[in-house]
């Protein structure tokens, strides 16, 4: 079985207003020096077999069209025995 963990973000050049506001928020609460805060998303995929191949490409596909948007989103995908 191979686990496949997926961490979406968006891009850079995208403005991130919940960042924004989790970075005011860290502020009020005291945490200074703070330069910047993204937030994203994971998907954790637990699949039977191997994963190698058509089949490892198909979860790229899947994590490029369906998981992320990639218009304004970037994805990194890494598979875990």
């Amino acid at each position: 079985m191979a686990r496949v963990v997926v961490d979406v973000m968006l891009k850079p050049e995208i403005l991130d207003p919940q960042g924004r506001a989790v970075q005011g928020a860290l502020g009020r609460l005291g945490l200074t020096g703070v330069a910047d805060v993204r937030q994203g998303k994971q998907f954790v995929i637990e699949v039977d077999g191997e994963l190698e191949g058509e089949r490892l490409e198909l979860m790229h596909k899947l994590a490029e069209e369906l998981l992320s948007n990639p218009v304004i989103e970037d994805y990194r995908m890494r598979v875990e025995a």
